[in-house]
């Protein structure tokens, strides 16, 4: 139990969020006001972290699923690495599942130079395919210096370095409307328990509890890998997560009957079960943080980018919108993240060089002071984020360092746990729908991690 002291930690710090006096609302202008003029987030004069080479005249491509805010705030880093480099850096939108996309464009012989890979099991089988190709020695000493051991595995397949984790997610938050809270008299419950209850007293002052974005089948996998966590345990969260226990476990069967305790009343739910497979993410999250005190759903269940939704709300982080840890099923709160990771495509100095960039100190500044973005870099001045909300919450993701879970759908084969309408998204959508069938639940989903795992 050791291993999970660190964790434990970041989890109490992660209760003291809801307590903080916040300000400021990621993704707004603050982020960009604290940039320097034209420099994407760092002054001209400021001092390097990194070294780069002249690439004039080179072109690159970036292929990833962001869109929206996220593909604007990236666009900014690349902004950078052209300027610093000479190089001309193109974003390619991507859809998932991303190994899909990648293959059609390899087999069209257009690969992009780098690609931003949500799921470890995706990095696994892009080197699987010989698609991705290893992280040089300036990348590698990059990682070395700014990231923990545990994000340099993440990219890591059979000891060789192919991906660099740009981008980090907490996803282990709950967001809710003050003023809906505030009307009903709920308070921040800290248990499952006290979660519950809470719904039933928002419910009972006439506005629906929760907003659940089930069209898209990751935020459902969330939901359990946060109650598995918490409920199981580390130990066998790491055993389900490499499917060295089937999904029969009994273990499942009580994640599953605890998920069902939400889902199987679909008057907590906006629109119920059939209205929140209609619903995507981004909805989930503005529908909260829209219509005053009166909105579709008090609370939305996320990680720390859900604040990129809130920003494009009349919202304000700290004041109309907050937040507290997702609450203990278990002994402990759980605390489990996500990431995108960079992995070249292409032999080459540019493709090696974008690496190094995304490695670097100097590139995840320009995204944090953006809003909307934590990074695993150890190196960077958490002074750098816009408000107390995500500050806090990069804080405590460094702190847990080496102990940190990562998403387990992340780390299964992309067919089993990435692909929308297969394997474990449409299971757990079939799930939202009818939660009595906890036992057909666990048969499909074994089934499908036995193919897919063994494929």
């Amino acid at each position: 139990m050791r291993r999970t002291l660190r964790m434990r930690r970041a989890a109490v710090v992660f209760t003291a969020i809801g307590a903080l006096a916040l300000t400021g609302c990621g993704g707004d202008g603050d982020g960009e006001d604290k940039a320097g003029e034209g420099s994407g987030g760092k002054s001209p004069d400021s001092a390097s972290t990194v070294t780069l080479p002249k690439l004039d005249g080179q072109k690159l491509s970036v292929a990833a699923v962001w869109t929206g805010p996220e593909q604007a705030n990236f666009t900014k880093v690349l902004d950078e690495f052209e300027k610093r480099t000479g190089a001309s850096v193109t974003f390619v939108p991507a859809q998932d599942p991303i190994v899909n996309f990648l293959g059609t464009k390899i087999a069209g012989g257009q690969p992009p130079d780098v690609a931003m890979i949500p799921q470890v099991g995706a990095i696994q089988q892009a080197v699987a395919k010989k698609w991705a190709k290893p992280v040089g020695a300036e990348a590698r000493a990059q990682l070395g210096q700014n990231y923990a051991k545990v994000w340099q595995d993440l990219g890591s397949v059979d000891g060789t370095q192919y991906g660099v984790y740009f981008k980090a997610a907490n996803k282990s938050l709950i967001w809710y409307n003050a003023k809906a809270f505030e009307n009903a008299g709920a308070s921040e419950p800290k248990t499952w328990k006290d979660f519950l209850a809470t719904a039933e007293t928002v419910s009972a002052s006439g506005v629906t509890p929760v907003s659940v974005g089930g069209a898209d089948g990751w935020t459902l996998t969330d939901w359990f890998e946060n109650i598995y966590l918490s409920q199981a345990g580390p130990e066998k969260y790491d055993q389900l997560a490499k499917h060295e226990i089937k999904w029969t476990d009994p273990s499942v069967k009580d994640a599953l009957t605890t998920l069902a305790e939400l889902f199987g009343k679909p008057s907590l739910i906006s629109g119920g079960a059939d209205g929140a497979l209609q619903t995507e993410f981004p909805v989930s999250v503005t529908q909260t943080f829209t219509g005053g005190d009166q909105p579709k759903g008090a609370m939305v269940f996320e990680g720390d980018f859900v604040s990129i939704n809130i920003a494009q709300t009349e919202a304000k982080i700290g004041t109309d919108a907050k937040v507290f840890p997702f609450p203990a099923v278990g002994a402990e709160s759980p605390v489990v993240t996500g990431g995108d990771a960079a992995v070249a495509l292409k032999d080459g100095e540019g493709a090696q060089a974008l690496l190094t960039w995304l490695a670097s100190t100097d590139a995840a500044q320009i995204w944090a002071e953006a809003g909307g973005f934590i990074s695993p870099n150890k190196s960077l001045d958490a002074a750098s984020y816009p408000n107390d909300v995500q500050r806090t919450i990069a804080e405590a993701l460094i702190a847990a360092g080496d102990d940190v879970r990562f998403d387990m759908s992340d780390q299964a084969p992309q067919s089993f746990g990435g692909t929308p309408g297969k394997g474990e998204w449409k299971t757990l959508q079939d799930f939202l729908k009818n939660p009595k069938d906890i036992a057909g639940t666990q048969a499909k989903l074994e089934s499908d991690a036995a193919k897919a795992y063994t494929s």
